[in-house]
């Protein structure tokens, strides 16, 4: 046991509190289209941006002091990492999430060769397995960190260097044995570096073929393996490499079709990769439905005046309303979930900093799915929506040819006139419900 979170209580629901650390929005039994609120969300913290980042950003170094970092424990890495653990599952007994999620990076301390990390992570493993089973908090994904350490450099399924790709391809062996001894829900590759900086040292037709085999292989594995869980990308377009090549939700599912891994995989969207793509969550979530690989979601938000990933905690319940009507569209999450990739602001250093940030990231989710779901439920913009394409209702024009078609438009004498999409109302009618 830490004294880390000493003095804090448990979070309750209280819609007419006033203090920090409690929800106002969130009742987690609250039956919602048939559902608990708590069973909709499936909210999920973060072990990297919670517990494992010392507060840096590109133009300056360490500020938080945590009594589980390295420094703090004289050097004694596995000791520090178990107290990390022990802190972060106290947050979760007072947090009351159902969900967390690592990278192997995260929970277990580099070892001198592979075979000492592999062994490292496997003890860590056991050590939050047996938190696990005394909390009841649940393993939402497992995921490797082929990003950080310099041999990544060039990046890990696409490195040039064939070394590079076998270290990276066994630590994902290990992780997701890892995720699957902890009944991982679900298992992630994002790419942080699977991209270039420049086209003059790249073989963009040789690293695409490696990814996909490197995928390929990685789902065969999860299947042989007994793992049973969903298998997701994470889209990202940019920061840190030039170009990535899994830039959006479109650029993956060209991917997924080129390697025949569609009905294999499917996407985790982050909000703050959305923006970076040019896009809007709302967009992507909505395309990834479309394309049937909606999986999971990261739920963080971007300074809009800044230009890259700041990972800010969500405080905008229109704009998450948006994203969870989506969701809801699409029949909500089956093994996916939402996870607060999201970190504390550098200046923020006090323990009850962390856990009131995901109390309020908490109770806006609550807030835009409960919205979401009033409006889902109520019918209007899904009337608007199918009166908009009433028209193709029984039209054969599909199944017919260009010539065909020409033909009519002559015989029917068909002369369209615009019809008006009704876009100022229907923003309307939303923001009645938001």
């Amino acid at each position: 046991m830490t004294d880390f979170f000493q003095g804090l209580a448990p979070v309750r629901f209280d819609p007419d509190a006033t203090d920090d650390l409690s929800f106002r929005h969130y009742d987690r039994d609250e039956i919602v289209l048939g559902k608990r609120l708590e069973d909709h969300l499936r909210f999920s913290v973060a072990w990297w941006h919670s517990f494992a980042w010392p507060g840096g950003d590109p133009f300056g170094g360490q500020t938080f002091q945590r009594p589980w970092f390295p420094d703090a424990m004289g050097g004694d890495t596995m000791a520090a990492a178990k107290l990390k653990a022990d802190a972060a599952f106290e947050m979760f007994a007072l947090l009351g999430q159902p969900f967390y999620c690592f990278h192997d990076a995260d929970i277990r301390p580099e070892g001198d060769s592979f075979a000492e990390s592999a062994a490292r992570l496997d003890e860590m493993t056991d050590y939050l397995g047996e938190k696990m089973e005394a909390t009841g908090t649940r393993l939402l994904w497992g995921t490797a960190n082929l990003f950080s350490h310099r041999r990544f450099m060039a990046g890990a399924a696409t490195n040039p260097d064939p070394a590079v790709f076998a270290y990276a391809a066994a630590t994902v062996k290990s992780c997701i044995d890892a995720t699957k001894k902890l009944d991982g829900a679900n298992y992630v590759l994002w790419g942080g570096r699977e991209g270039y900086e420049t086209l003059l040292n790249t073989d963009l037709g040789r690293e695409r073929q490696q990814a996909g085999r490197f995928l390929c292989m990685a789902v065969d594995y999860a299947r042989k393996s007994g793992f049973d869980g969903t298998i997701l990308i994470e889209p990202k377009p940019q920061e840190p490499t030039k170009h990535q090549y899994d830039y959006d939700v479109a650029t993956v599912y060209g991917f997924l079709k080129d390697f025949g891994l569609e009905d294999e995989v499917r996407v985790n969207i982050e909000q703050g990769h959305a923006i970076l793509a040019g896009h809007s969550f709302e967009h992507e979530l909505a395309l990834a439905a479309s394309l049937g690989i909606l999986g999971s979601i990261d739920m963080n938000r971007n300074d809009y005046q800044s230009g890259w990933d700041t990972d800010q905690f969500p405080d905008n319940v229109p704009e998450v309303a948006r994203a969870y009507y989506e969701v809801l569209r699409a029949g909500g999450f089956t093994t996916g979930g939402t996870n607060f990739d999201a970190k504390l602001r550098r200046q923020s250093l006090d323990p009850v900093d962390l856990l009131a940030a995901h109390v309020g990231a908490m109770d806006v989710c609550a807030r835009g799915l409960k919205a979401a779901a009033a409006l889902l439920e109520s019918g209007e913009l899904e009337a608007a929506r199918a009166a908009r394409y009433a028209g193709w209702d029984g039209s054969d024009l599909m199944e017919m040819d260009l010539d065909a078609i020409a033909r009519r438009v002559v015989d029917e004498d068909i002369r369209p006139e615009p019809v008006s999409g009704r876009q100022e109302r229907l923003e309307n009618i939303w923001n009645r419900y938001v």
